[in-house]
């Protein structure tokens, strides 16, 4: 991911709280990324590129179904 912004937050997760950032391969290609962070260290728990009929047009709100 070149850059992103978070885009969900997630305070109550277990065991640390984590976050949904949308953000930009080097080829342009939008991904999620949900990690965790106990302030000092970050870990990634998955990645994947957003479903166009689950997200919006710019894959920063889920759809309204």
């Amino acid at each position: 991911m070149t850059k992103g912004e978070i885009i969900e937050q997630y305070p109550s997760d277990y065991p640390f709280p984590s976050c949904l950032a949308l953000g930009l391969t080097t080829t342009g290609q939008s991904l999620h990324v949900v990690c965790g962070s106990n302030g000092a260290e970050l870990w990634i728990i998955t990645a994947y590129f957003p479903n166009s009929n689950e997200w919006t047009k710019d894959f920063k709100q889920r759809s309204k179904i």
